[in-house]
């Protein structure tokens, strides 16, 4: 790379604009450190030269030197510090993050120059790739949980899709209240709506992050601020972007391997990435693939054990599996690209692409209670379901098989019907003939995710930059059952389904243009303006039609005789090609940005978005920033800025069944769009935007690049949240009006839920991160503590009205005060991670101690009295990594070193959860591992 001959043409300048556009014209990244170069004056630089012999001639005769380290990277250092280099690893990328005086800088959160943390007037976390993979967890989304306190994600065990992509809650929001960026271009939604998602992100459709490899990132940038003026809708909570590789030499393999202390969860990991150069341009490429054993923090439950006792040899144990899912398959591709067309115009691409295969478990059907499928629903008296092949009241008559004990399978009637030798039995079927232990599906799925953006940027002249850029981003999420039926099909019944598939489709398109203008202090004004057209689209396509359709023996609760058997494949009815469909918006964004210095220390950042809605109309958002220098050391910073995030296309659209867990046990629960009959009849509106104010003021204490601090408190009112309303019962009465009113799928409910602006919240709370690098003896040390505070508060709930046994009409709460103590106090109001890297000739170590604060958890979302008030927890995580050569790095590490785990659940003997499932720190307990790195 520092041979390669490049032209440049940059003037005389200040030394930070000037290496910003060093970095721009040889398409580079560069690391300096950003408030040392203010006060530097560069020379011009005009001709061909290699990189190294670039920056030479720019900092000549300044308090500035070019330095290249181990893996070829060129970082600009003060000139005092090369005199006294600390020690370095050999040739590694392992510890490149670890500090050397060198800030990392982000492009996120401006479109002024690049800035460092310290210098950003809103909280900023630059999270360099290596620390972000120096952990267990093998999928970016749990690293990156696992460094950002303010970043929380729960295992979500048995949560029908939320399982397969799972929620993540920045600053205490949910999980489409978070925009996520790839090389600071807006990535697409995942198609799967959280409609489990743990109370939080109920009815959530955030992005999936899972689907981005570890490996190809260089840096994560996380701003923590609201900033829905600068790039539209989603950015209440705040921005997450992914930085993508863009050396143009070498690369590296790594494999890794590992297990719980359990013995289950295997590990295996493979990565690779390549950098080459195109002429004057490069292209990195990276890939990844994993396979992942589940796990399970299971014990018996008590329903289960009481068939056994009474001598049912048939009953799995455990019943009911609770624990990570089992990952078959898990492929990532991500690649980067630029080449120059002139001196002054690049051509890039840029893209991901990924197919990952997993699966899980459902809830488990009682072979005496589940209703539809073994237990009578039509029957005042528990009594067992059995299928009249010959028709009700006609030929042979079946037994009534009444259960009056735990074991139904040695009554006289029912051993008549098991009895495939005789004309009864050939005649009378129940399923217990096929599952007399009971059975627990099986859910998952084939998760494929897609992206391309290619644009054009470069110069319109000596003033102006410019951006053209496209993008097209795919999410498909294919479902699929197994190891259960469609009851109402009787002995015909399929065991494994299909019930459908998914998709989100998005295409954007943004011009971008900006430049500097002169100002009266020292510092340019920036000025940045720009466009953005964006479509997406939703579809849901039909599944099977084994697993849809209603069989002979179909419920229907019109007809006295009816059979009684369930309809659909049970867990998860397939989508019905009455509900597939495909639907679809667009919409227009204008917006400005201006930076300015009002004074030599006082800065001001402004934003304005308009944006227009096919669908609900217009917005208008702006954000106001300031950022106070009141000495070399302390700096003040805050902002104040409205926000919005439309509700998405499928929220608005989308119909869904799933089995859930109710104070009545396992129920069948409809999610239906506002528009929907049903939901009307229950008093929906259509969806209209969320609304929020995000206010925060912080400080910055910079001694220096080794010791610095900053605090930062946030307040966020969000007005009008979109969410799924609590399960509302259904009654008889209610069934037959529906049905009267012509919504005969109405006879499949027993509850609904419906997409509606349900609520308003108050969250605030208080970031504190502090840096400090030190050397003791010849070991090198970088420490970094994050402190996070963060408490939220409905304010508002909507209703709706519901028929009392009485006759009277209530307006009742749109949600449970379980699912609002869910919102409020399920995640940890406080988390700490301390991190701690060392460095020592050929060794280095890495120690992350974490706090989890306490939470509530509603047991299985059933709002039946089993609160569970969490206790906190404290985890430990190290690494010991061996640089055995130039390119071979060994390490050796482990996730919950000494092998913590949640308290354990009062409730385990309902369904067998050993732990609360959303505990923050996850149920797994201590993860070993062992890694290996090639560097070429």
């Amino acid at each position: 790379m520092a041979q390669q001959k490049i032209e440049f043409d940059i003037p005389a300048q200040r030394a930070d604009v000037a290496l910003t556009e060093f970095a721009k014209q040889a398409n580079t990244t560069l690391l300096f450190p950003y408030e040392l170069a203010e006060k530097v004056q560069a020379n011009g630089l005009s001709g061909t030269f290699t990189l190294q012999e670039g920056l030479i001639h720019l900092l000549k005769g300044t308090e500035l030197a070019v330095q290249i380290d181990a893996t070829g990277m060129l970082t600009v250092k003060p000139i005092v510090e090369l005199r006294q280099p600390p020690p370095r690893p050999p040739k590694t990328r392992i510890n490149d993050d670890i500090g050397f005086s060198i800030e990392r800088i982000a492009i996120v959160g401006t479109r002024s120059a690049p800035r460092s943390v310290v210098e950003s007037p809103v909280p900023l976390d630059i999270i360099a790739g290596d620390t972000l993979q120096a952990q267990g967890s093998s999928d970016v989304l749990s690293m990156l949980a696992g460094v950002v306190p303010s970043l929380n994600v729960n295992d979500q065990p048995i949560n029908d899709a939320a399982s397969l992509v799972r929620p993540a809650n920045l600053r205490g929001m949910a999980a489409d209240h978070t925009l996520v960026l790839l090389n600071g271009k807006r990535r697409h939604r995942s198609s799967v709506i959280t409609f489990l998602g743990g109370g939080l992100s109920d009815g959530a459709q955030g992005p999936d992050i899972s689907v981005l490899p570890a490996g190809a990132m260089r840096q994560v940038e996380v701003l923590r601020d609201g900033a829905a003026a600068q790039y539209g809708s989603d950015a209440i909570a705040g921005v997450i972007n992914f930085v993508l590789d863009d050396r143009r030499e070498g690369g590296y393999l790594s494999a890794k391997t590992g297990e719980y202390y359990e013995g289950d969860g295997e590990l295996v990991h493979l990565q690779g990435n390549l950098g080459t150069s195109l002429g004057s341009g490069f292209f990195n490429i990276t890939a990844e693939y994993q396979q992942r054993n589940g796990t399970s923090r299971s014990v018996q439950r008590a329903d289960a054990q009481a068939l056994i006792d009474a001598g049912n040899t048939f009953v799995s144990s455990p019943s009911q599996v609770w624990g990570a899912l089992d990952v078959n398959s898990d492929a990532k591709l991500a690649f980067n690209a630029a080449v120059p067309l002139t001196e002054k115009v690049d051509v890039y691409w840029f893209g991901t692409a990924a197919r990952r295969e997993i699966e899980g478990g459902f809830y488990y059907r009682h072979p005496h209670t589940r209703l539809g499928i073994f237990a009578d629903p039509n029957s005042d008296t528990a009594k067992l379901l059995v299928a009249d092949k010959d028709g009700l009241g006609q030929g042979i008559t079946c037994p009534d098989i009444f259960i009056t004990d735990n074991n139904v399978l040695d009554d006289p009637a029912y051993l008549q019907i098991a009895d495939n030798s005789t004309s009864l039995g050939q005649n009378c079927f129940a399923f217990n003939e096929w599952f007399p232990g009971g059975f627990t599906p099986r859910f998952g799925g084939v998760i494929k995710d897609g992206s391309a953006f290619a644009g054009i940027r470069g110069e319109l002249n000596d003033d102006w930059l410019f951006d053209l850029s496209a993008s097209v981003g795919y999410s498909n999420v294919s479902y699929r059952l197994h190891n259960t039926i469609n009851p109402s099909l009787g002995e015909a019944t399929p065991t494994s389904f299909t019930p459908g598939a998914v998709s989100q489709l998005e295409r954007t398109i943004n011009l971008d243009f900006s430049r500097f203008f002169d100002s009266w202090t020292s510092k340019p004004i920036s000025f940045a303006t720009g466009m953005e057209w964006r479509r997406e689209r939703y579809s849901q396509q039909a599944g099977d039609e084994a697993s849809w359709i209603e069989g002979p023996f179909a419920n229907n609760a019109e007809v006295a005789t009816s059979p009684g058997f369930g309809i659909g494949s049970n867990g998860f009815p397939g989508y019905q090609p009455v509900t597939a469909g495909d639907w679809s918006r667009h919409n227009w964004a204008l917006y400005a940005d201006v930076e300015m210095y009002l004074s030599e220390d006082l800065q001001l950042a402004t934003a304005l978005r308009s944006e227009h809605f096919s669908d609900f109309g217009s917005t208008l958002d702006g954000k106001v920033n300031l950022r106070y220098q009141l000495n070399d050391i302390v700096s003040f910073r805050s902002s104040l800025s409205s926000g919005f995030k439309a509700p998405t296309v499928g929220q608005s659209n989308v119909i869904n069944i799933t089995t859930a867990y109710a104070s009545t046990g396992l129920e069948d629960q409809a999610t239906l769009p506002p528009t929907h009959p049903i939901s009307q009849m229950l008093g929906a509106e259509p969806l209209t935007p969320e609304e929020s104010i995000n206010s925060s003021i912080g400080l910055v204490a910079f001694w220096d690049e080794d010791f610095y601090l900053t605090i930062d408190y946030f307040n966020i009112r969000l007005y009008d949240r979109i969410s799924t309303t609590s399960a509302i019962p259904l009654t008889a009465d209610d069934v037959e009006q529906l049905i009267a009113q012509g919504n005969p799928e109405a006879d499949n409910y027993r509850a609904i839920k419906y997409f509606a602006n349900d609520f308003d919240t108050a969250t605030q709370g208080v970031d504190i991160v502090l840096n400090y690098r030190f050397d003791l003896a010849d070991v090198t040390n970088a420490l970094t503590t994050s402190f996070n505070w963060t408490d939220t508060r409905v304010k508002r709930l909507s209703a709706f009205p519901q028929t009392q046994p009485d006759g009277e009409v209530l307006l009742v709460p749109s949600l449970t005060p379980q699912r609002v103590r869910m919102l409020e106090d399920n995640l940890p109001a406080v988390r700490i991670t301390t991190t701690l890297k060392q460095h020592w000739q050929a060794w280095s170590m890495l120690w992350r101690l974490k706090y989890y604060g306490a939470f509530y958890e509603d047991h299985v979302d059933a709002a039946a009295g089993m609160d569970i008030d969490g206790s906190s927890m404290i985890t430990l995580d190290a690494e010991l990594s061996w640089h055995y050569s130039e390119n071979l790095t060994l390490a050796l590490g482990a996730s919950n070193v000494f092998n913590t785990t949640p308290q354990i659940n009062p409730y385990a003997d309902v369904v067998g959860a050993l732990y609360p499932p959303t505990s923050p720190s996850g149920m797994n307990g201590g993860f070993w591992y062992l890694q290996s790195r090639y560097d070429f």
